[in-house]
């Protein structure tokens, strides 16, 4: 697994990283989520990524990952839901990273982001004080942003942030050339959320109500066509129709500059493996990003990105 600079933190992650929000769902065992966590350790992933919002995830990385702490990078997300707080308060953000702290039993949290925070919270700058504290305490390694459109861009160029998560894929490039952009000139570590675009491709009519209706509506208009796109690529010469937009899709996230690790939301250790493997066929052709970066720019009407 490459292993990549998560900008100039001082932290290296895995270029696939670990979405833990399925492995939060009451549907799977204690078990099962114990053997998956390990697992994906061992394939060399090094960065884990949750959120407070995850229902059983922290806890579950808690139980069946402290004993391997110094093995990955541990992401988190707060700023809501902690009884006794206000949603986006100060107060809030200290009484998150300490529960985070307790239920995933580490000492400290190596990235800790503002989980969509609205920008006028933002501008307030409570919030983001309150979490600079915590990084002068030693609870924090890293500071981080996750979110979209104008909140990201806010974040970034306030120069408080040494990260940013956002959704970066085939349909989702709104950011690039924008704060995403700068965030890497400023030597922020980013996190591509959403590589795969919510696997819109597979849907056959339009995914009503999904997750990736919006994907689904900008890959008909898009009209990319994976085999053509890797049409001189020895990686993709014996996949599935289904595979080569997969490999498409993730490795196109990997490729973009200054993405350092892209996090893939899965319970399956079957689902992990399969995209270490088509991820280690390595980035692809700058003429196939450039296609599809153009495909984006031509048709992008007011595409922004999704949260």
């Amino acid at each position: 697994m490459e292993q990549r600079p998560f900008g100039t933190t001082g932290l290296t992650v895995s270029t696939l990283g670990l979405g833990a929000g399925h492995i939060g769902g009451d549907d799977q065992s204690e078990d099962h989520v114990g053997w998956l966590l390990n697992e994906a350790l061992d394939l060399g992933i090094t960065l884990v990524d949750t959120a407070r919002g995850y229902n059983l995830s922290e806890a579950r990385i808690g139980r069946h990952l402290s004993w391997r702490r110094d093995d990955f990078v541990l992401s988190t997300k707060i700023g809501y839901s902690i009884p006794g707080h206000d949603d986006w308060s100060a107060s809030i953000i200290g009484a998150g990273i300490d529960e985070a702290l307790r239920t995933m039993r580490t000492d400290r949290l190596d990235i800790v982001h503002l989980h969509s925070c609205p920008i006028e919270i933002l501008q307030r700058g409570e919030v983001t004080d309150a979490l600079d504290r915590a990084v002068q305490s030693g609870k924090v390694r890293v500071m981080a942003y996750s979110g979209e459109n104008e909140a990201l861009a806010y974040a970034v160029d306030s120069g408080r942030f040494g990260s940013i998560q956002t959704s970066i894929n085939l349909t989702d490039q709104r950011g690039l050339d924008g704060p995403v952009a700068r965030a890497v000139a400023a030597g922020m570590g980013v996190i591509a959320k959403r590589p795969i675009a919510n696997a819109a491709w597979r849907f056959a009519e339009r995914p009503v109500g999904q997750y990736a209706e919006p994907y689904w509506e900008r890959l008909q208009v898009m009209k990319l066509d994976p085999s053509e796109l890797l049409a001189d690529d020895p990686a993709a010469a014996k996949l599935s129709a289904a595979d080569r937009w997969l490999s498409l899709a993730l490795r196109f996230a990997a490729s973009q500059p200054g993405v350092s690790s892209c996090i893939v939301g899965t319970a399956s250790l079957d689902h992990l493996r399969h995209n270490a493997d088509l991820l280690a066929a390595g980035p692809l052709a700058p003429t196939a990003v450039d296609a599809i970066r153009a495909a984006f720019r031509q048709h992008d009407k007011g595409w922004e990105g999704q949260v």
